[in-house]
């Protein structure tokens, strides 16, 4: 391993504030259930940094494998209403387990439920950033999960390594640490000859016959490939992340060279933007003209209503939507101040014009820089 790479496992082993997400397979049971020494294991390992004065933030996966039992179900369930079923039993279970746990050693937890919503929407980051801060202030572990039971497939995370990735940079973390039945990345299936661990991962050109075939647990619902896209999340942002399975968790919190590390290959951005980019889903398409994609991407200006040619969908102001060059490639995406039935009488026309005839109300841009992420250059 280069001295870059030693550096950064020095950064991990000596993070102040460190996120950790746990999938649902290494907490179950064969059957499903939470299993007691799995769950146990872990906590003794957060207690353990929580204690040597780290701040630790825990991603926790489970909650519909929790609620599985209790339900008679005998597997996760396809369908949506069945999922937010188990998981409204199975999170009160899961955090159960967690409030005794962490409580042994004196440590209290605070259950934080994030929707996309509660990260895109301006006021809802906010609030979501100070929250965290607060529970780290007053010495709590935060415990993170998905609003399961009020999420719907349009407006999901997808999986919980993303997720993780997101609130890691949400609370200004300084590792990330991913947690699965695999203890690291590997050139092929581990139990297949030959297969080698991949010990540091530098950008993509590492990742070139990486084995992505394992899919989780029948209780999960990300693979591998989920875990690579959320490292690249974090690393994207400076974040380094090390990938490692559940009973290595103290020895990747110590800095040790176990699993596989992914070195930052960029610098902190705004919170809210990475989010928009990562985590929201657009409701709708506004095609620019040639010259608006030019001031939206090489100029990175505000998207004024003169610039813009067509609206597609239907969405309420705040909501995230594309914006489409005239080649209907996707450029930018941002949150829009208009509603969708608003902004085809405005178009073509100068924010003057606007303002003269309609009122001052009117003098705002449609899509605010500062609410814009480009998407291609």
């Amino acid at each position: 391993m280069d001295t870059a790479a030693e550096g950064d496992r020095a950064v991990v082993a000596t993070a102040h504030r460190v996120v950790v997400k746990v999938g649902s397979s290494s907490l179950t049971s064969a059957a499903g259930g939470i299993d007691p020494d799995r769950i146990g294991a872990l906590v003794d390992a957060l207690v353990a940094a929580r204690l040597a004065g780290r701040e630790v933030v825990l991603v926790s996966s489970g909650a519909i494998a929790a609620g599985l039992a209790p339900l008679g179900m005998r597997s996760r369930p396809h369908d949506l209403a069945n999922q937010q079923a188990a998981a409204s039993v199975g999170q009160s279970l899961l955090m159960e387990h967690y409030g005794r746990l962490f409580a042994r050693a004196g440590l209290g937890v605070g259950q934080v439920l994030l929707t996309v919503d509660d990260v895109t929407r301006r006021g809802n980051y906010r609030n979501a950033f100070r929250t965290f801060g607060r529970l780290l202030e007053l010495g709590v572990v935060p415990v993170v999960n998905e609003n399961d039971t009020v999420a719907t497939h349009e407006i999901r995370f997808g999986d919980n390594d993303r997720l993780a990735a997101l609130v890691a940079h949400l609370v200004h973390a300084d590792a990330l640490v991913l947690l699965s039945d695999v203890d690291a990345l590997w050139t092929a299936h581990p139990a297949s000859p030959g297969a080698q661990r991949i010990e540091v991962v530098g950008g993509p050109v590492d990742l070139a016959g990486v084995d992505v075939t394992r899919r989780g647990s029948a209780v999960g619902t990300g693979g591998m490939q989920t875990k690579i896209e959320a490292a690249g999340i974090a690393t994207s942002a400076g974040i380094p992340v090390v990938l490692t399975d559940a009973p290595h968790a103290a020895a990747a919190l110590a800095g040790e060279r176990v699993g596989t590390l992914f070195t930052p290959t960029g610098k902190r951005r705004p919170t809210r933007l990475l989010w928009l980019r990562h985590a929201s889903d657009a409701k709708g398409r506004l095609v620019l003209d040639a010259g608006a994609v030019r001031a939206v991407v090489q100029r990175k200006a505000s998207l004024l209503p003169a610039g813009i040619t067509e609206v597609e969908g239907h969405f309420a102001s705040g909501e995230p939507v594309d914006l489409v060059g005239p080649d209907g490639v996707v450029v930018a995406r941002g949150l829009v101040a208009y509603d969708s039935d608003e902004l085809p009488a405005l178009l073509g026309r100068t924010t003057r014009d606007l303002v003269e005839e309609l009122g001052a109300s009117y003098e705002r841009t449609v899509v605010h820089r500062d609410a814009l992420v480009v998407l291609a250059d």
